[in-house]
């Protein structure tokens, strides 16, 4: 009889140690997927950011823009044409006739 109340003693603590145990694990699997959403908003979030920031970058280095910077800021000139030269390269025209 003392055998068998030592059996189940033994099963009951193995019992309550798995309990303990599964318990741990979901806890840990709660917190990880947390985890995992919050990542994943982060990277939504740097997504439309980047998207914003190729957008600012296109709207910033259009030609016209370029330009209109380049006549207020530094009073640069689109050259006379007489001053233009072209340069020959294996064959191939730089610049614009």
């Amino acid at each position: 009889m003392a055998r068998v109340a030592k059996i189940n003693v033994a099963l009951l603590a193995l019992t309550i140690f798995c309990a303990l145990g599964v318990v741990t694990s979901q806890h840990k699997a709660r917190k990880l997927f947390v985890e995992l959403q919050n990542e994943k908003e982060r990277a939504q979030q740097m997504d439309a950011e980047w998207g914003r920031l190729q957008l600012e970058q296109s709207t910033l280095v259009t030609p016209g823009r370029v330009e209109s910077l380049a006549r207020q800021q530094l009073q640069m000139q689109i050259p006379p044409s007489d001053q233009v030269r072209y340069i020959r390269m294996s064959g191939i025209m730089l610049g614009q006739p």
